[in-house]
């Protein structure tokens, strides 16, 4: 029997990573991180039917947006695979494959080896629905994990919502958005987001936000890179990011019914999480986590918490300020905020 399929979606800097680390505290859930964002967008939902060695072939992909800055010395706290390790296959600023630098070692503290294990599966696999093959590869994780729930989250999935919701029918959805303008300034001090953002919107020339054309950008302007992480880019353009997201979630929202979707506030969340986390697990009905109940996980998760980050909008320029909210403020009201 396949697990029900639930998911964790937001944008970029809204609280995710944490909710999901906190949800990784229950013992019997598999969290994976991160795995369908880093696919190229043209193929991750490709309605055609996909070959295990085609889906192998792409899961081995770096993304170059990611390899660019981590080489430059860019902070990337998601990025946990173990460069310090002296049996680790890959040293920093390699191209590592994006579900190796995120979700694997968070499931394995072997990751190299987990991940050609994966890989091995995938590429025998037959020519089928890219549903099928996603939905084997997190019941296979978590089977072979001892876990009998899984949840993934990646950044910016609300911006697929209607995607995910296509591929996975029975899928339930929890949806944790923060404050818009906050997110936003977040983006842009965060490296990788600072950069993808600036080249999305036309800074580093006319070029397609595609692993291709970002590795091309790399090899033949890495200049321009340099020049990306080093400044600030008008917050407008964070905003504008941030609101489609929402926009677009929203729409894919109108579609679902109530009992398969839930909002949640980072700001509740991070100042009321024993509360917010024994509602999303109602809500997932998620398994007890050991013997103790589900209490046990939940008080471990709360401790996560460490309340509500110092507010930066406020402190805006009031020329800066105003073309952020403006940025914002479509999506925001959409939220109810």
């Amino acid at each position: 029997m396949s697990a029900p399929a639930r998911f964790v979606v937001g944008t970029g800097r809204c609280g995710s990573t944490l909710l999901s680390r906190m949800l990784a505290m229950n013992g019997r859930v598999l969290n994976v991180f991160e795995l369908f964002s880093g696919l190229e967008p043209d193929f991750r939902f490709e309605r055609r039917a996909v070959s295990g060695a085609e889906l192998a072939a792409q899961l081995r992909l770096d993304h170059p947006m990611l390899t660019m800055v981590m080489k430059r010395g860019g902070e990337v706290p998601e990025v946990v695979y173990p460069f310090e390790n002296p049996a680790a296959r890959h040293a920093l600023g390699d191209a590592v494959p994006w579900a190796l630098a995120i979700a694997i070692p968070r499931i394995s503290d072997r990751p190299d080896a987990l991940f050609d294990e994966l890989i091995e599966r995938v590429e025998a696999a037959p020519t089928r629905p890219l549903a099928v093959h996603y939905r084997e590869i997190f019941d296979w994780l978590a089977e072979t994990h001892d876990r009998t729930a899984w949840i993934e989250r990646s950044g910016t999935s609300i911006d697929f919502l209607s995607d995910l919701a296509a591929f996975f029918p029975d899928a339930r959805f929890v949806h944790i958005h923060r404050d818009g303008r906050e997110a936003a300034l977040s983006m842009r001090e965060y490296a990788v987001l600072r950069v993808a953002v600036a080249v999305m919107n036309g800074l580093a020339g006319d070029i397609e936000y595609t692993h291709d054309e970002l590795v091309r950008l790399e090899r033949e302007d890495g200049a321009t890179i340099d020049r990306l992480l080093e400044t600030r880019s008008p917050i407008e353009l964070y905003g504008r990011y941030w609101s489609d997201q929402i926009l677009n979630g929203a729409r894919a929202r109108t579609t679902l019914p109530d009992e398969r979707f839930l909002d949640v506030r980072f700001e509740t969340l991070v100042t009321e999480p024993a509360r917010v986390l024994t509602e999303i697990a109602d809500f997932f009905d998620l398994p007890r986590d050991d013997g103790t109940g589900r209490d046990a996980w939940i008080d471990r998760a709360a401790a996560l918490s460490r309340g509500l980050p110092t507010l930066r909008a406020p402190a805006l320029s009031g020329s800066e300020r105003e073309r952020l909210d403006q940025a914002c403020a479509e999506a925001m009201t959409t939220l109810g905020r």
